[in-house]
């Protein structure tokens, strides 16, 4: 799974323009480090302080939260669960908690960020994980959240 664009596309949902993992730098058995470079055209940077573009905080966070569900759908995929191994629907995380972030840093335009994920347990269906977000080697986020699966059909269709 480590490596390039297509090995996220294959374990998390998201698409751009929404993706905001870019590569898998490492996965071991309960971490995982991600990789994002941030353009220095990218839309949001016009509307987001255009006199001195920062990346949202929140992008920030969710770009920690695609990372954590990489890791779970490793880890898921690691251990053949009993829905993946009987033909069931593939198992997606979806972000239910939000523990605690703090924002340290500013990202800016053409910066590349590193997020760090680790799973701290699993209680039943939820998955708690810790992570932070790196801006040339210093912290930018720190962020606690929690995970459970779900599957497509589970999912609320968009109406």
């Amino acid at each position: 799974m480590v490596g390039s664009s297509q090995a996220v596309l294959d374990a998390i949902p998201h698409r751009p323009p929404f993706l905001w993992v870019d590569r898998i730098i490492s996965i071991e058995e309960d971490s995982i480090e991600t990789e994002k470079e941030i353009p220095v055209d990218l839309d949001l940077f016009k509307g987001h302080y255009p006199d001195y573009p920062i990346m949202p905080g929140v992008i920030l966070c969710e770009a920690m939260f695609q990372t954590g569900g990489l890791l779970i759908s490793d880890i898921l995929s690691r251990n053949r669960s009993v829905e993946s191994s009987n033909g069931a629907e593939p198992a997606i995380p979806v972000l239910t908690r939000i523990l605690g972030a703090k924002f340290k840093r500013e990202v800016r335009p053409g910066d590349t960020i590193r997020m760090k994920a680790r799973l701290k347990e699993t209680v039943g269906p939820a998955w708690f994980l810790k992570g932070k977000v790196l801006v040339r080697d210093k912290t930018a986020v720190k962020v606690d959240f929690a995970c459970t699966i779900t599957t497509p059909s589970k999912l609320s269709p968009v109406s």
